[in-house]
């Protein structure tokens, strides 16, 4: 077995969501959840397929969306991984609709982090073993820093 660290690439004002599925119409299945949760959202869905064809199916509304899901569904290439790429959303507004689809067995990550999948190839193929979501914590916040995360919560409108 091969252990192996693959950086996501994240465009600008971008986040991404990644998780494991069982099922081809997963694919559709999961534009239409983001289409109907947040309409103005723009996006792209790639879905690796683990039988048959193995190919790649690719649905969203955005083509630059589109064309980094696959990209990075491709750079990763574990069966049934689904690659989310979000713009005009943030994963909080599609998260719970995304765990409730029938046919989604996790949910790896979602974020907008600077982010690694770690991945283990064998002779069967390639499976995530876990993913690196940004950076190791540095210290525990002062009560300065708790201040500011109120402040910035309130300023986005996710609290009173």
């Amino acid at each position: 077995m091969e252990l192996k660290s693959i950086k996501v690439e994240i465009p600008e004002g971008a986040n991404v969501i990644i998780g494991q599925t069982h099922f081809i119409k997963t694919v559709e299945d999961l534009y239409e959840i983001i289409r109907t949760t947040v309409p103005e959202a723009r996006f792209g869905v790639a879905l690796c397929e683990a039988s048959g064809p193995c190919l790649i199916r690719v649905e969203g509304n955005d083509e630059a969306m589109k064309k980094s899901a696959a990209d990075n569904a491709i750079a990763i290439g574990a069966g049934h991984l689904f690659v989310i790429i979000l713009k005009g959303a943030f994963p909080i507004n599609v998260l719970n609709p995304i765990k409730d689809c029938q046919e989604v067995c996790n949910i790896f990550c979602a974020t907008a982090n600077p982010l690694q999948v770690i991945v283990a190839k064998t002779d069967q193929g390639k499976g995530v073993v876990g993913v690196i979501d940004g950076f190791s914590p540095l210290m525990v916040e002062s009560e300065k820093d708790r201040e500011e995360r109120k402040t910035f919560l309130r300023k986005i409108g996710y609290k009173l």
